[in-house]
């Protein structure tokens, strides 16, 4: 058994779901946390609200720190590094990431004096949190991208027992591996691609004349249902379980929905991905673009879909 490194403070930097959930599950496990935020944050009123009472600019934060969690947005690393992280590390310092995408695509480039670690929850911020207050906690990828001090496996397993991590949900992993995987998973698959299948299914049913509320009731209030089979017993395991009619149509229909082309598509995705374009795409993003972002997530949906989804949201 590795020994739990003494940690005196640690530097959660940004407060959102994510950043949010870490911060209160590690104050909770009795470490020592000091929030890292812009002057202007809205976030910081939040924090207070939540009981952090050590607020400071992200560049003190990380001066008065041991270790320094990235828990702020992708597209802002490298800016942020560069101006308010790196000047003020300590040569012992522990760089923590969420996520594999700045040091896999050098958007940040830490010193080779410092230790790194890569921690990265398989699940969004607020079912990090609720799930360490049932004591059920998500699972984790990790990976100790670099040993510069000889004690990063203790100051992982410090981290691992402040999140309440069970060990039998830590995967080991690679940056590489992480930041491809999660990055194509969640375009192509888990946000992008379902929200998007989900949508022209309850397009098609409601042009059929069905309405908003049974339409989504047949396309999407069910799906936790069958990722939830899926998740214990695999796809045939599910397919196994549903009633023979289902059984029959996804049989017939499944790959006329999902196609070769589909699969062309998702080649094409993982391919920009690879390349380093998305990652340029992302680091690119200012408040303009964001606010085009906002717009063109509610084009992604429908008022009578969210209408419905609300209203089917309790029960």
């Amino acid at each position: 058994m590795i020994n739990r490194r003494k940690i005196d403070r640690i530097a959660l930097l940004g407060y959102g779901s994510q950043g949010r959930a870490w911060a209160l599950n590690l104050r909770d496990s009795g470490h020592n946390i000091i929030i890292g935020l812009p002057p202007r944050s809205k976030s910081i009123r939040i924090a207070r609200r939540n009981g952090f009472k050590e607020i400071a600019a992200v560049s003190n934060a990380v001066e008065l720190s041991d270790i320094v969690i990235f828990a702020f947005p992708d597209h802002l690393h490298g800016k942020v590094y560069k101006k308010d992280i790196k000047p003020y590390l300590k040569r012992k310092t522990t760089l923590v990431f969420l996520h594999g995408f700045s040091l896999h695509f050098r958007t940040v480039i830490p010193p080779r004096v410092n230790d790194i670690i890569l921690l990265a929850p398989l699940a969004p911020g607020l079912a990090v949190r609720e799930n360490y207050l049932k004591k059920k906690p998500v699972s984790y990828f990790y990976s100790i991208h670099h040993d510069a001090t000889g004690r990063a496996k203790a100051t992982l397993t410090s981290l691992i027992q402040g999140l309440g991590i069970d060990r039998r949900n830590l995967i080991e992993t690679t940056v590489a591996e992480e930041a491809l995987g999660d990055i194509f998973g969640e375009q192509a698959v888990l946000c992008g691609g379902l929200s998007q299948l989900i949508k022209a299914g309850y397009d098609t049913l409601v042009e059929a004349g069905l309405s908003s509320d049974k339409a989504y009731l047949e396309v999407a209030y069910q799906i936790d249902l069958i990722v939830e089979l899926i998740k214990k017993y695999g796809i045939e395991g599910m397919l196994r379980r549903i009633s023979v009619t289902a059984r029959v149509g996804s049989l017939l229909s499944g790959r006329r929905i999902i196609d070769k082309s589909v699969r062309s598509q998702m080649k094409k995705v993982l391919a920009d991905i690879k390349s380093g374009k998305f990652a340029r795409r992302l680091a690119s993003l200012d408040e303009k673009s964001l606010r085009k972002l906002d717009t063109a997530v509610r084009k992604m949906s429908s008022v009578s879909f969210e209408k419905s989804a609300r209203k089917f949201a309790s029960r």
